[in-house]
């Protein structure tokens, strides 16, 4: 069995607002794995059960247990207009009897009216968000400061405001929510044959630096790619190793990985964040014709059609891959135009 104590007692550190149907399931994809020469399977973290799930659940655990801890009355988050995070916040700020402003930025240059009304921000709005805009998409300092800046005037008329951050100048609370997903998965599969390689989608870098973090610190070594789904390969793993070091000052753990462990693909970003190309559609596709599996054009749908190109071109570690489905789903209701 996996070396979990030790890791599992510094995460009870934290306040935590537990919400997430866990653990997911773990499953082999018998038509697709096949069709690509592979022994794949899929980590069903889209079933984490809160809000239409995703990963963001995991992550907003930790989130909304430090505003509970701080006896926050709002919570206000920031992120593109279609935020998988955004909407999850805003759900979790209501489950545990907070109100909630979110800030939508404009990271997708032509988004559409159908991208600016359906999907994620439908259901922001059936959760009674109050809703502002950010007009640019590329700034996370000035966002985080705009939303910090309208936390000071909530707190002046009498709110307990609760910021969750963007930008790494702040701890990556949510990281912690994908190292138990680690564990999670480690205990998963301890009676099972090795992995020779995990495919995660890799954009915030929460997600991606948490798994690693939490894999290698209970001694597991499975290789973990992040596909790219906002930013080239040079800026993320730079990104995701400077999270790791952060994962490392929160946790009181340095050196747990190693900076030539990070490993990503952005074979299947362009054009870039939220822009969908033919690699995706082909993943989506394919996903929902052999297997009757839904991703979104964001991030599951790109991390896919990594995983595709990597299969295809004999460049994963090996032929036994999991693929870890991070939800987003109610985002294909914006893209119905483009499908």
């Amino acid at each position: 069995m996996p070396r979990t104590d030790g890791l599992k007692t510094k995460l009870e550190d934290f306040p935590r607002a537990v919400a997430a149907h866990v653990p997911t399931p773990l499953e082999p994809l018998r038509n697709l794995g096949p069709d690509l020469g592979l022994s794949l399977f899929v980590k069903r973290d889209d079933c984490t059960g809160f809000a239409f799930g995703g990963n963001k659940v995991r992550q907003l655990e930790y989130y909304i247990g430090e505003a509970q801890n701080e006896r926050a009355d709002i919570v206000l988050i920031t992120g593109a207009i279609q935020s998988n995070f955004v909407r999850t916040a805003a759900a979790m700020a209501r489950r545990f009897g907070m109100d909630c402003h979110v800030q939508l930025e404009e990271r997708v240059s032509g988004a559409t009216e159908l991208y600016r009304t359906n999907g994620n921000v439908l259901l922001d709005r059936l959760l009674g968000a109050t809703i502002s805009t950010f007009p640019v998409g590329e700034d996370e300092a000035a966002a985080d400061k705009a939303l910090y800046d309208r936390a000071d005037r909530m707190r002046e008329a009498g709110r307990r405001p609760y910021v969750i951050t963007l930008g790494t100048d702040h701890p990556p609370l949510g990281a912690l929510g994908y190292i138990r997903a680690a564990l999670e998965f480690a205990e998963q599969t301890a009676d099972e044959d090795p992995f020779d390689e995990i495919i995660v989608g890799s954009g915030s870098a929460s997600t991606h630096s948490g798994l690693l973090f939490g894999l290698r610190a209970i001694g597991n070594a499975t290789p973990v790619r992040g596909i790219c789904v906002r930013r080239g390969a040079a800026l993320q793993k730079a990104r995701v190793e400077g999270r790791v070091r952060d994962i490392d000052a929160l946790l009181g753990m340095a050196g747990t990985v190693d900076d030539g462990d990070v490993r990503v693909f952005d074979g299947s970003l362009a054009p870039g964040y939220g822009k969908l190309n033919d690699d995706t559609r082909r993943a989506i596709s394919a996903a929902a014709q052999r297997e009757g599996m839904f991703l979104d054009p964001t991030y599951t749908g790109k991390v896919m059609a990594g995983l595709m190109l990597l299969a295809e071109s004999g460049s994963l570690a090996g032929k036994r891959v999991l693929f870890w489905h991070t939800g987003g789903q109610p985002g294909l209701f914006a893209y119905a135009d483009q499908l």
